[in-house]
């Protein structure tokens, strides 16, 4: 199984759209045979993961799939109806090389070993939290010095906040020029490893989970907001 994220730019006009595919799709990828995990998202920012980082233009759709299955998919419906309202679209493919943690109770990405070993391109990072209720508002105070950092970081190429709802369920979607680099940010960096130290002293979350990823293919691009 193969990592595929889907990212659509929409017109302002479309919000209630996509609103309305985020909950019907599910229907249809739980019927799709070909497709394992599959989460829908809403993006951001990512600066403070609160719901004023939202970016209402701006959904996609990750999910595992057979690599044999792939083309159809995308000729499929799912991504049809998108592109049918989108103004642009990107893709990425991507193998996992590394994962540790749970999303909804579920390891969702198969590593490869082999691949892990002797990959030397670009790195696509995924993190996902459940942040707990009562935790919120420490985490959010924790946030801007670690996305200060990371925007600044060497080798970091785009960096997006993902999340399955506007509160408490947050994550990071980011590209990297190579493993290094995010190597650099995540172990070595003072702002990261603070909070890496007050997530387990706190426990702010409830579950996580941290995907690396080779990056293998990347089709398109999207477009800025206006």
């Amino acid at each position: 199984m193969i990592t595929v994220i889907y990212l659509w730019r929409i017109n302002k006009r479309s919000v209630p759209l996509a609103v309305w595919h985020m909950t019907t799709d599910r229907r249809t990828l739980k019927r799709d045979r070909g497709v394992g995990f599959f989460k829908l998202i809403g993006t951001g920012t990512g600066e403070t993961f609160t719901p004023r980082d939202a970016d209402s233009t701006l959904w996609g759709l990750i999910l595992t799939i057979d690599e044999s299955a792939l083309a159809e998919f995308d000729r499929g419906s799912v991504v049809t109806r998108w592109r049918a309202f989108a103004t642009s679209e990107a893709r990425y493919i991507a193998t996992a090389i590394s994962s540790h943690g749970q999303w909804s109770k579920a390891q969702p990405f198969e590593v490869d070993q082999d691949l892990a070993k002797t990959w030397q391109g670009k790195v696509m990072a995924l993190t996902r939290a459940r942040i707990r209720w009562r935790k919120n508002l420490q985490f959010w105070s924790a946030v801007p010095p670690v996305i200060a950092s990371l925007r600044g970081s060497p080798g970091v190429e785009s960096a997006i906040g993902i999340g399955e709802a506007p509160i408490g369920l947050q994550g990071t979607l980011s590209i990297w020029s190579d493993g290094a680099a995010l190597r650099e940010f995540a172990y070595k960096g003072d702002a990261h490893s603070a909070v890496i130290r007050q997530t387990r002293s706190r426990a702010w979350y409830s579950e996580e989970l941290f995907a690396r990823f080779a990056l293998r293919e990347v089709r398109g691009s999207i477009t800025a907001t206006r």
